[in-house]
């Protein structure tokens, strides 16, 4: 489930029967406890933070919930190190430092867990493969180009989040400052439809059978653009409807919660 994805704030639930971790902490304890209790799960359905960098509308909260809630956070040295000096998160965060091992599978609240970097203008920004209950599950978000790590991680998985940012056209096209276009474009950015939908296929094989599009733009996307995008891209691969499920993630609402 998602409880937010895109420069609003990014939070995302991940479990089983037996618990589950967050992806990020971008929204509010509050929004968070009222969003798990109406889709029959509490606080004690996750035992684990993950971060996948310190931009800040990915760890808003998080100093927040290492105050209230003391869970382990989970990321890599780099960006433990740079949230030891956010002034969101520095006061609270060293009692939840975990660091995960580079180059091998962690064990995070009863799953297997492996990060690979992506590129992103952040201090440093990963994606995550995430074993569990049988699936194989692959987030990447704010990635401004795909990388052949990346690709080969989402070969093996099921269900994948990838971030499908913004529109060409109506980014260049739209009101955002020149030198902000060239942040989004340039490599360290975002992800554009186009992008995302090429990743696809490269990434696409025959056991995946979930593709959420994440971190839509709210100026420069909208969520038929970005699913009409990668659509094409399976139907030219010869993919039949139906095969995979396709989804956009909302920005500022949460999704539903999806049994995969």
């Amino acid at each position: 489930m998602s409880l937010s994805s895109g420069s609003c704030g990014n939070c995302y639930y991940l479990g089983t029967s037996d618990g589950g971790v967050l992806i990020d902490a971008g929204v509010s304890l509050r929004r968070l406890k009222k969003t798990l209790i109406e889709n029959g799960l509490d606080m004690d359905s996750f035992s684990a933070i993950l971060v996948t960098h310190d931009h800040l509308d990915h760890i808003r909260h998080l100093g927040s919930f290492c105050k209230k809630l003391c869970r382990p956070v989970y990321t890599t040295d780099v960006i433990h190190g740079a949230l030891a000096r956010h002034t969101f998160t520095a006061p609270t965060i060293a009692p939840c430092r975990r660091i995960l091992a580079e180059g091998e599978w962690n064990d995070v609240a009863g799953m297997k867990v492996r990060y690979f970097v992506v590129p992103h203008d952040a201090t440093q920004t990963v994606g995550y493969a995430i074993e569990t209950a049988g699936h194989k599950f692959v987030i990447m978000t704010d990635i401004g180009r795909m990388t052949d790590e990346a690709v080969e991680y989402a070969r093996q998985a099921d269900t994948v989040v990838v971030e499908s940012n913004y529109d060409m056209d109506m980014l260049m096209s739209g009101p955002y400052t020149y030198e902000l276009k060239m942040r989004i474009v340039q490599g360290c950015g975002h992800l554009s439809n186009d992008e995302c939908a090429s990743a696809v296929k490269r990434f696409w094989h025959k056991g995946l059978r979930n593709i959420f599009l994440c971190h839509l733009s709210e100026n420069n996307n909208t969520r038929q653009l970005a699913s009409d995008c990668t659509a094409a891209a399976l139907a030219e691969m010869g993919v039949e409807k139906g095969t995979v499920a396709l989804r956009c993630l909302p920005r500022e609402y949460p999704s539903q919660l999806y049994v995969l």
